[in-house]
């Protein structure tokens, strides 16, 4: 059976020849979590954050994958298609490795809000998604190989496509104008 070489396996290896100990799916989720709060979409910024992760300043073949999948999330969020594709293994993968890596997405997107946000009051709307996200980075060893277990990941999953889309949202909008003083 020919395996394909999905975008995470691709990424994974690219990652893995330079030397940096990191899941995509990590990276991915720390990414769209500082876009969702906030943090804009300047390279520099996502470079610094990301070599953090990284634990090294990336080479230029990490840079440019780097880019991209900026590009992918900013296109995502500035959309008007309210949807995230989310950056993990492939369905032909054990379960248990694609919800050990749907941890790590949530453990990523949770650090990169985390470190943007700052002292942002949040909608109970929104502090409820960030409970969630942790609880769900909690659960990835719960599920088990099965039709049960399949169909959980499958619920995960679309709740995970929906919830950075509201984040996004409430934590980018436009400054109010301000009122303009009365000339009396």
């Amino acid at each position: 059976m020919p395996t394909q070489n999905s975008p995470y396996k691709a990424f994974a290896t690219l990652l893995e020849n330079s030397g940096h100990p990191v899941s995509p799916a990590e990276l991915h989720g720390l990414l769209l979590g500082r876009s969702c709060a906030g943090a804009g979409f300047d390279n520099e910024g996502w470079f610094a954050d990301a070599s953090q992760l990284l634990e090294t300043e990336p080479q230029d073949n990490v840079r440019l994958a780097l880019i991209g999948l900026q590009e992918m999330v900013k296109g995502e969020l500035t959309s008007d298609d309210m949807t995230v594709v989310l950056l993990l293994p492939g369905d032909d993968e054990p379960l248990t490795d694609r919800a050990a890596a749907l941890g790590k997405w949530c453990d990523g997107f949770l650090s990169g809000f985390g470190l943007t946000i700052g002292g942002q009051d949040l909608s109970a709307e929104a502090k409820e998604v960030l409970q969630d996200l942790a609880a769900i980075a909690q659960v990835q060893d719960a599920l088990e190989e099965s039709e049960d277990g399949e169909s959980d990941y499958m619920e995960v999953m679309e709740y995970l496509r929906v919830a950075p889309l509201l984040l996004f949202t409430e934590c980018n909008k436009p400054a109010p104008a301000e009122a303009k003083p009365s000339l009396h």
